[in-house]
């Protein structure tokens, strides 16, 4: 719950930012380049920095902490500190001196159009230009990664889960004060993304230095716990951070496909990120160093019961945050984003970025589910079998998206990455029950089938009374009225469905299960 509430006022921060970003760039091809260059090196933080780096990091650390005390614990992190931080300076400045390569790799639409003389030719030239900026972003937040994973071990969840609104702070007031400083708005943005991984980093360090944990960081490439590390680390890559990777992928076809289309698959996986974050990754940071010392510590039932609670949680909340961005994703993005250069082209952006929610939305609790069940793994120090199911998600994710985006555009794009999160989630489960690690709980299988009656119930309720409404004409305020009505009568007929069915707020709160 620390977690969530920390990361809701990150993520309504965000919205805002969101917001700001609509009204100045709106969907133009200046959208685009800035969401683009923004997209590597955050792309490659979750890739190697919260996604494989904190999976592997967690348990080991758990493990020294356990079994050889603080001491050895501040050893570690100096050297992981140091190995990674050398490391992350090399790809860095890499990044920044290459970013033409790596533009045209990632972005092949625009760099064939520079190539042949095209007008679209120019946001290669500013892609490159601008991923200079954000390219360092890597550096900090991945040692902000560490810092967080560090404080996450010691229960200190909050400093970590917060850190992330002040990136939001330093975006909103570069876009609003630097705005016209340049020749594109979106520099502006760059410069906000720069700035909000040195003041991430330069706030989590008086928290490690309190907690004595901050330690001086040192190469320690051949150390025997970074080796573990390493080891764990180079096939995590390929298993929580498929999603990532697929999103990426999206990324690059979208850059061959219509001007317009990278900023709607943007702003449509913004509103999925909302609740993703706010209860899919929150369950996700608590519950890896909570299994990983179950597993350290030999309490097998314990460890079965705490997953089977993860899934339950995401149910609980996936199912209606599912069903209600499909209902009313048309008035929040008219909330939202409806102003500015987002409307220059009328309600039509409104219209594509509902889409492309709804297509997101079919993978959201699959989303969730990954970010549960992965850690099931990682807790274990086993990395090998979430790689096969990330490779095969990935694969099934190419095939699906050259099945449906010849057809579909960049809705084919979101469903596809949807459908291979479906099958990522499935995948997890069937090897963690082959393994005899968790078995999903037949008190969980009923809950989810009542929370799935209760968020059906609450869909149809909402969908009536929003058609009455027709807000469609109403000002913004009214919308923000009307918004704000649908939401509450959303969680009130959800949860009063689920009491009638008999769900209790204890069969949340105990990890054990209700049975106990």
């Amino acid at each position: 719950m620390i977690v969530s509430a920390m990361t809701m006022i990150s993520r309504v921060l965000g919205l805002v930012r969101d917001s700001v970003v609509a009204n100045l760039l709106g969907a133009s091809a200046a959208a685009d380049v800035f969401l683009f260059a923004n997209r590597i090196p955050n792309f490659l933080r979750r890739l190697f920095a919260e996604g494989a780096f904190a999976q592997a990091f967690v348990p080991v650390l758990s493990e020294i902490k356990s079994q050889h005390g603080d001491d050895k614990v501040r050893e570690f992190i100096a050297k992981a500190s140091g190995t990674l931080g050398v490391i992350l300076l090399i790809i860095t400045i890499l990044g920044v001196i290459g970013s033409p390569i790596i533009v045209a790799v990632f972005g092949t639409g625009w760099f064939m159009a520079w190539l042949d003389g095209e007008p679209a030719g120019e946001k290669f030239e500013l892609a490159a230009m601008m991923l200079k900026l954000t390219f360092p972003y890597l550096f900090f937040i991945s040692l902000v990664a560490l810092s967080g994973a560090v404080l996450n071990v010691y229960n200190r969840f909050a400093v970590a889960a917060f850190t992330p609104v002040l990136l939001n702070i330093c975006l909103i007031a570069c876009a609003l004060l630097l705005h016209d400083q340049f020749s594109s708005p979106g520099f502006a943005l760059a410069v906000g993304v720069f700035l909000g991984g040195v003041v991430q980093l330069l706030f989590q360090i008086p928290f490690l230095y309190k907690a004595r944990l901050l330690a001086k960081p040192k190469w320690a490439w051949q150390d025997e716990n970074i080796k573990k590390v390493r080891t764990l680390m180079l096939p995590a890559i390929f298993g929580v951070s498929v999603s990532q990777i697929n999103l990426l992928l999206d990324t690059v076809i979208a850059s061959l496909l219509t001007t317009g289309s990278i900023a709607w698959l943007y702003y449509s996986d913004r509103l999925i990120e909302f609740p993703l974050g706010l209860f899919g990754i929150g369950i996700a940071t608590v519950i890896l160093p909570a299994l990983s010392k179950l597993h350290v510590e030999q309490q097998g039932h314990r460890f079965q019961a705490t997953l089977d609670w993860g899934v339950r949680f995401v149910i609980w909340l996936g199912l209606p945050a599912l069903f209600g961005l499909i209902v009313i994703s048309p008035i929040i993005i008219t909330v939202l984003f409806g102003h500015g250069e987002f409307m220059a082209e009328g309600a039509n952006n409104i219209e594509k970025v509902s889409y492309g929610v709804t297509a997101y939305a079919l993978g959201l609790v699959s989303f969730m589910l990954i970010k549960v069940l992965a850690p099931g793994f990682y807790a274990q120090q086993n990395t090998k079998t979430p790689v096969k199911v990330g490779i095969i998600a990935l694969v099934l994710n190419m095939v699906f998206n050259i099945m449906l985006a010849p057809f579909w555009g960049y809705v084919g794009l979101a469903l596809a990455t949807s459908l291979s999160a479906t099958c990522n989630a499935l995948l997890l489960f069937y090897f963690l029950s082959k393994q005899g690690v968790y078995h999903i709980s037949r008190f969980s299988v009923i809950f989810s089938f009542k929370c799935l009656v209760s968020a059906g119930v609450m869909a149809g309720l909402v969908f009536y009374v929003e058609r009455l409404c027709a807000w469609q004409q109403d000002t913004l305020s009214g919308q923000i009225i009307i918004l704000s009505g649908l939401l509450i009568l959303a969680a009130f007929s959800y949860f009063s469905m689920l009491l009638l069915l008999g769900i209790r707020p204890y069969m949340i709160k105990n990890v054990m299960g209700a049975e106990s």
